[in-house]
């Protein structure tokens, strides 16, 4: 009997190849939808291109939304049934945007998959947290975030072989699938991890008190702000990247393997980040990475003069990639200064952080994404003026 438990029993290898594909269906709902933009802009009579990047904003609201409230959820109920709130929801709004016939109902099942989407996401690094602690828990952190760097890469390659095979509903049928036999595996294999002696009660006065604790911390919002406007330049980015490689560079089905390369300049960022912050610290590190994002994109906006609004692509694809190990090192560095005073409520400062961040950059990369005119002056910009306001707010964070 014992040896048919153990043998039942979830493993480390599985256990870590679970929590990163539970974790990673945010990026995926993202970044698999890129080639499809234009297509799925003509199918459902979009009247201005840049109106399908609301395809792409719209799952960040829901994101930004379920960040708030799925942690408090986790300790309340538990662990597995927040998850599979988040899962029921996910699929509704993958079913809706299947069968979408107008651009509302597009949008509509979009802000519920990010709605869904973000509860497994949030509810993994509890879990993780509950089965782990210390170096351990570092270590499967490391190897989900290992798996997480790779959606980029992989997801907009996937999305345009469904493409080829099939029509843009057909990745709606993927996600769908997919999401299905993770939620199976994650039913089956994985046992609650919050036993009921050990869950909250609900308090909307403890809540509340939280939320005012956060809030009204001048310099935790200051670098909550900044993380939002540095954000909001990568969004920018992510909105208008399939116009500007397709459209403007027309690479047509070549356009996920460029972006594949783009992404690895994240990728790249995250595995150098851990040796950068215990060399330099992470204020520094952060300010000086936000203002040689600046100086770049100001050096790039000034070299149109004579290269021109549409330079050589290879020109571009340099300046992304330097740009985006930019904001790679800026993510995870940010959020853990906004965090710093909170660690007696570090689950609901956590979602309170990550949704109030979010919105802000969803307001700020839809400025961005709109503006764009067939050039790359409006992402330049974006990346001149976010990060520069980003800089400003996280030195006189810095000062206090």
């Amino acid at each position: 009997m014992k040896g048919m438990r153990a043998r039942r029993e979830i493993g480390f290898s599985e256990f870590v190849a679970l929590m990163a594909f539970v974790t990673c269906f945010v990026a995926m709902s993202i970044d698999l939808m890129l080639p499809a933009l234009s297509q799925i802009g003509q199918d459902l009579e979009v009247l201005r291109d840049n109106d399908t990047q609301l395809i792409i904003t719209t799952i960040f609201i829901g994101v930004a939304i379920g960040h708030i409230f799925y942690g408090p959820l986790a300790d309340v109920v538990g662990r597995k049934p927040a998850t599979y709130l988040g899962f029921a929801i996910f699929i509704l709004g993958t079913s809706i945007s299947l069968f979408s016939y107008s651009m509302d109902m597009m949008l509509l099942g979009r802000f519920l998959q990010g709605l869904g989407a973000a509860g497994p996401r949030i509810v993994t690094i509890a879990i993780v947290r509950d089965k782990s602690e210390g170096p351990e828990m570092a270590r499967v952190m490391s190897l989900i975030m290992t798996v997480f760097v790779l959606v980029p890469v992989v997801a907009p390659i996937i999305g345009q072989g469904i493409l080829w095979l099939s029509g843009w509903r057909m990745m709606f049928v993927f996600l769908l699938v997919a999401a299905l036999a993770i939620l199976l595996w994650f039913g089956l294999r994985l046992p609650e991890t919050l036993t009921v002696e050990k869950r909250s009660k609900f308090s909307v006065k403890i809540v509340m008190n939280s939320f005012k604790e956060v809030i009204s911390n001048r310099v935790a919002m200051a670098y909550v702000i900044a993380s939002g406007l540095g954000f909001g330049a990568f969004l920018g980015f992510l909105n208008s990247v399939q116009q500007v490689l397709q459209d403007l560079y027309h690479l047509g089905a070549k356009f996920p393997f460029y972006f594949a390369v783009l992404a690895t300049g994240i990728g790249v960022a995250s595995f150098i980040n851990s040796k950068l912050v215990m060399r330099f610290g992470m204020k520094t590190l952060v300010l000086g990475t936000q203002m040689i994002t600046v100086i770049i994109s100001l050096l790039a906006l000034i070299s149109t003069f004579w290269l021109g609004a549409v330079p050589p692509l290879w020109c571009v694809m340099v300046y992304f990639m330097l740009v985006l190990m930019g904001i790679g090192l800026l993510f995870g560095n940010l959020n853990a200064l906004s965090m710093e005073p909170f660690g007696h409520i570090a689950g609901l400062a956590s979602g309170l952080i990550g949704g109030v961040s979010t919105l802000i950059a969803v307001i700020a990369g839809m400025l961005v994404g709109q503006a764009f005119n067939q050039t790359l002056i409006p992402i330049m910009l974006g990346f001149i003026l976010l990060p520069g306001l980003s800089f400003a707010m996280t030195y006189w964070a810095s000062r206090q």
